[in-house]
């Protein structure tokens, strides 16, 4: 069903949505127990409510919102017990805090937060039990921390609890938790620092447990959590290594267990887990491979 239009792009925490419009507002909906709309109620909302001007673009964790405006100061909202606002406090907000400025870029994990800045660097702050936050230590970090060792940086990606990094020169690092082989290094140990994993690759997804990376010439490879088939490769065997699904391909999007295909064509394609009808395909059925969301 239609929602809105004039969207430019959107965004989906844990059970709340948020959509930017080309004219730079931002709208959101759904849970708001811990402030996540960030309307300065804590009341659920059906239908979308404005939230800011001037947005540029919208990153959403399980419980906390951020928003990147158009001259480069990020503001966050929302649940805040580890510190993933990066206001230097855990107290819940519900209404938009500014956080940093010069900021190209966002990213919001389950409940950690990454800032891409304009020089290249990168910064990281909330929970950091599994180092997702890269610094090096598992201490949760209330204001943002650079992570070490890392600059040129161009696109960053969070899962629940592990994070990567694409370098100008298409290089992916991985960081943080691991039990479920999410960082593809054929281990399942956690990295409190980056570890660089592949090559030539142009943009990168993650769900809560799996990892998804885009190569320069279009193939999409997979690993880490299979038990609902969300990488695709037709199998639930979890993967450590990164394995090939698709070829052909323009974007990836991934939340939960599912995953989400854009191909060259301007076809949609979904796989994983669908008990919520999350795939699009009229159906409820886990899918394994990729199947056709036919009415786009």
């Amino acid at each position: 069903m239609q929602v809105l239009t004039g969207v430019s792009s959107v965004a989906a925490g844990d059970s709340h949505t948020l959509a930017l419009k080309q004219d730079g507002s931002l709208w959101a909906w759904g849970s708001n127990y811990k402030g996540q709309l960030g309307d300065g109620a804590t009341s659920p909302r059906t239908a979308p409510v404005q939230v800011l001007t001037g947005v540029s673009s919208v990153a959403a964790g399980n419980f906390h919102t951020l928003a990147l405006k158009q001259d480069g100061s990020l503001w966050a909202w929302g649940g805040n017990p580890n510190g993933e606002l990066g206001d230097g406090s855990t107290t819940q907000r519900t209404t938009p805090v500014q956080v940093l400025t010069g900021v190209s870029s966002v990213a919001a994990g389950g409940y950690h937060t990454l800032a891409l800045k304009q020089d290249g660097s990168l910064w990281a702050w909330g929970a950091n039990g599994d180092g997702q936050l890269g610094d090096g230590s598992t201490t949760p970090r209330t204001s943002p921390v650079q992570v070490p060792g890392l600059s040129n940086v161009i696109a960053i990606a969070a899962g629940g609890s592990h994070t990567l990094a694409l370098k100008q020169d298409g290089s992916l690092w991985v960081w943080g938790a691991n039990f479920r082989a999410q960082l593809g290094d054929g281990s399942t140990t956690p990295r409190t620092l980056p570890v660089q994993l592949l090559t030539g690759v142009s943009s990168v997804a993650a769900g809560t447990y799996h990892t998804l990376a885009l190569k320069q010439d279009g193939s999409l490879w997979a690993w880490g959590a299979n038990s609902d088939g969300q990488l695709g490769d037709g199998s639930t065997t979890q993967r450590s290594t990164p394995v090939q699904v698709l070829t052909g391909v323009s974007s990836v999007a991934a939340r939960g267990n599912h995953t989400l295909v854009l191909k060259q064509d301007g076809s949609l394609w979904a796989c994983g887990y669908n008990f919520q009808g999350q795939l699009g395909d009229g159906s409820n059925t886990t899918r394994p491979t990729p199947v056709r969301v036919q009415e786009f």
